[in-house]
């Protein structure tokens, strides 16, 4: 973009990606038919483990193969084409041409034209009149000129005049790179018993030859001193072209294979992550996974402390993730061994994540019975929960939260922060596996397999992905809650009470007003300072009296939030 003066766009951004052959292999049942598939026998056993099965003709092949035609140079081999599809014209043969590109078809469409020879040219150009001209093809005298591609899906019906004539005679004017293409073209001649001939016309300036032909025919040829324009016919320059095909196919297979190599390191984490989006996709198991991912977090968090000093640290790792305080005290830390560390965390955080469903579930419940007594039990309404960052819309059928008491907005929570955490880390884990693969490429330079590298280093970049994301939407279910509205702007609704308005689109729910209470203390004073801005309004509400839980911390006290400071020089500044 910068090279050619455009406006440069912002990077791209790789959503998903994966191989065809991954891709197919997906399929629980994979099969195919193809006139071609016996030359790539091999390829697919070792990528598919498929059996290539030939199954007889119907009728047997009259098609007559001939040898090919060799020449030194390609303004010699275009020479002897043109000669050949004079000749066939004579004799009221019609003519197909197959040529590698577009470039080479309309070569050939001027010579023809300059020796007065109607024809058809098919290529993308005129993919319009495909079919017309390729069902033409088959008449006495018509020459037809036609890329790889073009054409195919189309029958070519021959005349009585044309099959005792000796029926379609197939011209290839170069060798491709698969023998695939090769005999795809041959087989336009010769169908259901049709009388028909093909031949290919081959120069070594070609580029299958150029760079996979021997040199030692090369030279041969150098030896032989060949006049312009005269046909080379020997069985080492047919075997030399048989082979330069093979090694050309063996190239590209070897590519395609290599390519595989590395994307079926990534299909094993993408087979995880996607089953994982699944189960949040459905709603299945989606406790299952949180309570997997409860544990893993904690398991990791245990093992990265290890020290008896890293007490205050490791505490204030589990509030920043968890959000609750430590389930053990500093001498605890001390004598517990790593399982019962692991126990008691996993425990406590379970607890805290179950206490905020039940809290979701009693401050929406009141609210859901208004709308159901003003609009009905029918339709959406949109819940806004934050976990103290952002506010998320939650969508929620007012009939099912009827029914389960609200205890599926938690559940509707969860599936949102799930997906949501999975998604962003899998974009980003793609493009980091994108820039080690390009970065391991120089480990050859030091003799060194880039692959077996790109399998180790990705594995760590997996394993760190997941104990991130894991990390991540821990942390926002942990905080999540139905924002409520503050003392101040509870009065000022209450003398302009809003009603909810009505629509066909989701409804925004009506937010309760704030009961004077203060949370249970799952951590050290102070963390309320961290809680969303909370808004919305509910016209009935039952004012309740300040709650404390928990021992009053005096001034000259160590703050428990674990700084070491005093609690009036910490987060008592303000009490």
């Amino acid at each position: 973009e910068a090279k050619e003066g455009v406006k440069v766009e912002a990077a791209t951004q790789t959503f998903a990606t994966i191989t065809l052959q991954n891709y197919f292999r997906m399929y629980h049942k994979l099969a195919g038919m193809t006139g071609t598939a016996e030359t790539e026998a091999g390829e697919f056993w070792d990528i598919y483990k498929l059996d290539v099965v030939t199954i007889p003709t119907n009728k047997p092949v009259a098609r007559v193969d001939m040898d090919d035609r060799v020449y030194k140079t390609k303004k010699e081999k275009y020479n002897a084409v043109i000669e050949e599809i004079v000749e066939m014209v004579k004799i009221g043969r019609p003519v197909l041409v197959g040529t590698t590109s577009v470039e080479i078809s309309e070569l050939l469409s001027r010579m023809l034209t300059m020796r007065h020879i109607p024809h058809n040219v098919l290529n993308a150009k005129l993919h319009q009149r495909e079919a017309e001209i390729v069902a033409q093809a088959g008449r006495k005298g018509v020459v037809t000129i036609a890329t790889n591609m073009a054409g195919r899906g189309t029958d070519i019906k021959l005349t009585p005049e044309v099959k005792e004539a000796g029926g379609l005679a197939i011209i290839g004017t170069e060798r491709h790179e698969s023998r695939r293409v090769d005999r795809q073209l041959r087989g336009r001649a010769g169908r259901q018993g049709d009388p028909g001939s093909s031949v290919f016309y081959v120069s070594f300036e070609d580029t299958v030859m150029r760079l996979f032909a021997s040199d030692r025919v090369v030279k041969m040829l150098d030896r032989l001193g060949l006049k312009d324009g005269e046909r080379i016919e020997a069985p080492m320059v047919t075997r030399s072209i048989e082979n330069a095909q093979k090694r050309v196919e063996e190239n590209n297979f070897g590519i395609r294979k290599h390519l595989l190599e590395y994307d079926d390191v990534m299909n094993a984490q993408r087979n995880v992550i996607y089953t994982r989006r699944h189960h949040a996709l459905m709603g299945e198991r989606i406790g299952i996974d949180i309570m997997n991912m409860i544990y893993d977090s904690v398991e990791d968090m245990v093992d990265s402390f290890g020290a008896p000093e890293d007490y205050q640290e490791f505490r204030m790792k589990v509030f920043t993730v968890f959000a609750i305080d430590m389930p053990f005290t500093d001498a605890e830390y001390r004598s517990l061994d790593r399982n019962e560390m692991i126990d008691r965390i996993y425990k406590a955080a379970v607890a805290a994540l179950r206490r905020k469903g039940e809290r979701m579930a009693e401050v929406a419940l009141p609210v859901f019975r208004g709308i159901v007594e003003q609009h009905g039990a029918k339709g959406m309404v949109r819940v806004p929960i934050t976990d103290g960052k952002r506010v998320f819309g939650i969508t929620v059928d007012v009939e099912e939260s009827i029914n389960t008491e609200c205890k599926n907005i938690a559940k509707a929570w969860q599936k949102a922060i799930l997906l949501m955490s999975i998604d962003e880390s899998w974009k980003e884990h793609l493009r980091e596996l994108d820039q080690l693969r390009q970065s391991v490429q120089n480990a050859s330079y030091e003799q060194k397999d880039p692959l077996l590298i790109y399998k180790l280093e990705s594995f760590n970049l997996f394993k760190t992905m997941l104990s991130t994301m894991n990390n991540k939407a821990i942390a926002m279910l942990m905080r999540g809650q139905i924002p409520v509205q503050q003392p101040d702007e509870q009065q000022q609704q209450q003398q302009q009470p809003a009603q909810p308005k009505v629509s066909q689109a989701p409804r925004e729910m009506p937010r309760r007003p704030q009961q004077h209470y203060t949370e249970s203390r799952e951590s050290y004073p102070g963390a309320a300072e961290q809680r969303a801005a909370m808004q919305g309004s509910h016209q009935q509400h039952r004012p309740t009296q300040p709650l404390r839980v928990g021992p009053k911390v005096g001034r000259n006290d160590p703050c428990p939030c674990g700084s070491g400071k005093k609690y009036k020089d910490c987060h008592g500044k303000n009490a």
